[in-house]
């Protein structure tokens, strides 16, 4: 049995959120491409460019590959190689897919401590203690608040973050506290996608943790009709 993704199946609240995770991605490519466009206009007509451009696209395109990480786990979308386990037959599929799904779960797991002890000093917080699985706080990490981005002009919206942080000391670009904090909350999301993905293997609602054959097909039979054209 394979995890139904037909949004007419869905409850209200799953469609928003499949919406809002939809429209956000969207939104950062769009926003990539609009800086594309404007600092290559900028450089061939005006001879001048956004000085920030590249260094916002980098920032932006980070953002779009976490939040998709985590929306693939969703959507089933990962690729992967199965011609080992549809050999066995389907128990051995199913306990296979409970073993994939608990090490994902694993790593998941390092992954939302290590974004967390990256991201922390930069937010003048402290990261955890453990060399695998957090076992409390550190205390006297060098705090990395004061840290600012190279070219990216700093926004109003963020002024706050000043008295928060850095100790009312003026930012004159933006910090990089913003940017990094995708990583833990992407990491946070992965976990949680990977969680609701475990759940639906060990409850047999989902076979597999990657994309299904059937989108191989799909792809397949498009091919052939435009080849008969």
């Amino acid at each position: 049995m394979s995890q139904d993704h037909d949004s007419t199946s869905q409850a209200p609240l799953a469609r928003f959120f499949d919406a809002l995770e939809e429209n956000t991605i969207a939104l950062i490519l769009g926003l990539m491409t609009l800086i594309t466009f404007v600092n290559v206009t900028l450089r061939y007509v005006f001879n001048t460019s956004l000085i920030w451009g590249l260094e916002a696209v980098l920032i932006l395109f980070a953002w779009v590959v976490l939040l998709g990480i985590s929306y693939g786990f969703k959507k089933t979308t990962h690729l992967g190689v199965d011609a080992v386990v549809n050999m066995l037959p389907t128990r051995g599929q199913r306990v296979l897919a409970i073993l994939s799904a608990l090490a994902c779960l694993a790593y998941a797991l390092l992954l939302m401590k290590g974004a967390w002890d990256y991201w922390a000093p930069f937010a003048g917080l402290q990261p955890t203690e453990g060399r695998w699985f957090p076992t409390g706080f550190t205390e006297n990490t060098r705090d990395r608040a004061f840290y600012i981005t190279d070219q990216v002009p700093m926004l109003e919206i963020f002024r706050w973050l000043e008295d928060a942080i850095n100790y009312g000391e003026r930012y004159d670009k933006l910090p990089r506290v913003v940017p990094y904090a995708i990583l833990p909350f992407a990491a946070a999301l992965i976990l949680l996608r990977v969680v609701q993905a475990t759940i639906r293997v060990i409850q047999g609602k989902q076979n597999t943790l990657i994309v299904s054959h059937e989108a191989e097909e799909e792809v397949e039979r498009v091919a052939h009709g435009e080849n008969e054209e």
